[in-house]
């Protein structure tokens, strides 16, 4: 009941107060101009950043005859399903997706542990030569060896034409290790005491107390890796010549858009006639194609960013330390 009581004074003071000081908390002229300034640029902005995944999504969803005539701008036409339906029954395509799906999910989670563990590691100063571990990782960062011998490094290891090789590259990632040892090195020191006293070890503490409260920079370099996996193409490129079946979503759509510039480009040299109809249909199927991988591609990665963005939370150690 007193808790009550308490509650009703306090909604009553702040009734008061904001009485009191009513006229401190009306806008001037100048802020509301400001403020109408202020959204209508970012309304305008925003706008501007999503329409481009509007307009190839409502491409993708329309009539494909309408897509050809470029009649779909801003509201989709004839809606149906049938280009996302046969892109994923396409041998090629769905067997890409899977790829680029596989080493996505497992390379990310690999990255996360590694760079958890490690930046756990590298903050202990009993760890053997930790200085010259961790500045053996830095030095990574800043010297590259270059495209030819990466390649022949990955041959001479067997990695060529194999779907490991877009994993064990990516496991270890320094520049999220130094995230993590940073955010690490933050975590009260207190916490790790109380369990030391308690008889924990390192590998409890990791795994009951250190990795739980990193999980805000664990989301972020999460979504690193899985953004950074999920559109390279580089190394499907070259290190899958021989192995089509591995290509990823992103190498194909490379390829999709290599053969709609090669239709054009013919069409263009002067070709006529019947061979140019169906030359020119070609190229806009290749169109209608290219956009639908497009949207596939973009899709995933926007179903992952909502259920990763709820972890950045600033503040999450409040509280953690009672003294």
């Amino acid at each position: 009941m007193a808790k009550t009581e308490q509650e009703k004074l306090d909604l009553k003071a702040e009734k008061l107060y904001y009485k009191k000081h009513k006229r401190q908390f009306k806008l001037t002229p100048g802020d509301i101009l400001f403020n109408i300034i202020n959204y209508t640029f970012f309304i305008v902005f925003t706008l501007c950043c999503i329409f481009p995944f509007y307009y190839l999504f409502i491409n993708t969803i329309s009539d494909n005859s309408l897509v050809q005539k470029g009649m779909i701008n801003f509201i989709p036409r004839g809606i149906n399903f049938d280009n996302y339906i046969g892109i994923m029954n396409a041998g090629e395509v769905g067997q890409a997706f899977l790829v680029s799906f596989g080493r996505t999910l497992l390379g990310t989670i690999l990255m996360v542990l590694a760079s958890a563990f490690v930046g756990y590691l590298v903050t202990k100063q009993q760890m053997w030569h930790r200085k010259f571990w961790y500045r053996f990782l830095v030095i990574t960062m800043y010297f590259n060896a270059g495209t030819i011998p990466w390649y022949l490094n990955m041959s001479m290891l067997g990695l060529t034409n194999s779907f490991w090789a877009y994993i064990i590259p990516g496991i270890v990632a320094p520049y999220n290790i130094i995230l993590v040892k940073t955010y690490i090195e933050s975590i009260p020191g207190e916490l790790e005491e109380s369990a030391f006293m308690d008889g924990a070890g390192y590998w409890t503490i990791f795994k009951t107390i250190i990795f739980p409260l990193c999980k805000p920079i664990l989301a972020t370099i999460a979504i690193f890796g899985a953004v950074g996996h999920w559109n390279s193409f580089t190394d499907s490129l070259i290190l899958m010549q021989n192995a089509p079946e591995l290509f990823t979503l992103q190498h194909r759509l490379y390829l999709y858009l290599n053969t709609t510039s090669n239709l054009g480009g013919l069409i263009n040299g002067g070709i006529t006639g019947t061979a140019a109809e169906v030359m020119m249909t070609s190229a806009l199927n290749a169109k209608v194609i290219k956009y639908t991988i497009s949207m596939v591609s973009i899709i995933p990665i926007l179903m992952v960013y909502p259920f990763l963005t709820r972890y950045f939370e600033k503040g999450i150690m409040l509280g953690a330390v009672k003294g």
